[in-house]
């Protein structure tokens, strides 16, 4: 089999250009063994409030350093579950969330998992709904050397996984050299740029049908050398 491989930093319910990579990979690579880039969007997103302005809704961590934390290595705050409530009562479409999508609640306030494992989670909850999961993979799991940076950590997990195929995200043309991935027997491709909504995947899929958006994000997923 020749196996299409994404890799990308887990974010916090995403907008749908992300699950481009889903739609077109077999299998998703979270890359979790690089350093937490903390004004990004691996652990917040914007909703709406009351009044229609975006606000953001941020995972309650534990305080780390700012040049040596990796993403993998996040830790929740103790009182994770309090601060998360508060944050939520400003947001019209979590409300009632218990009864209206009560495994949703019940993984939006289950803290006892990393934060990784939590936004993976939360990958796999949208992905199902949208019709288009793939297996994830933790980047961390492999042993991959500290002096790797960049694309040579990517090419070391894709030959990993026995991969063919890199994928990436359309942003990511001018970081990587195709010379370098056919060196080392893979292709290198980009999902082309999305044209859809820019809106996180969390307000989307309790406010619109899964598969308007599905149907969006296939239209805007054609792969491109």
């Amino acid at each position: 089999m020749t196996m299409r491989i994404a890799i990308m930093q887990p974010y916090f319910f995403p907008y749908g250009g992300y699950y481009q990579l889903f739609a077109a990979a077999d299998v998703f690579v979270a890359l979790d063994c690089v350093q937490f880039p903390r004004r990004g969007w691996v652990h917040r997103n914007q909703l709406s409030n009351s009044k229609g302005d975006p606000q953001w809704l941020t995972l309650p961590l534990v305080k780390s350093s700012r040049d040596t934390t990796r993403i993998c290595d996040l830790v929740f705050s103790e009182n994770a579950m309090h601060l998360m409530e508060e944050q939520m009562r400003r947001f019209p479409c979590l409300t009632n969330l218990e009864k209206k999508e009560p495994q949703l609640a019940a993984a939006l306030f289950d803290f006892d998992v990393s934060p990784v494992q939590y936004l993976v989670r939360g990958l796999e909850w949208a992905t199902e709904r949208l019709g288009i999961r793939r297996p994830i993979v933790l980047s961390s799991s492999f042993k991959i050397p500290e002096k790797l940076k960049a694309q040579d950590r990517i090419i070391a997990i894709a030959k990993q996984m026995n991969a063919r195929h890199y994928i990436n995200a359309s942003g990511g043309r001018n970081l990587y050299e195709a010379s370098a991935f056919e060196a080392a027997g893979l292709s290198l491709n980009f999902v082309a740029d999305y044209a859809g909504s820019n809106q996180n995947m969390l307000q989307r899929l309790l406010c619109e049908s899964p598969a308007s958006i599905t149907q969006e994000i296939l239209q805007n997923t054609s792969i491109n050398t």
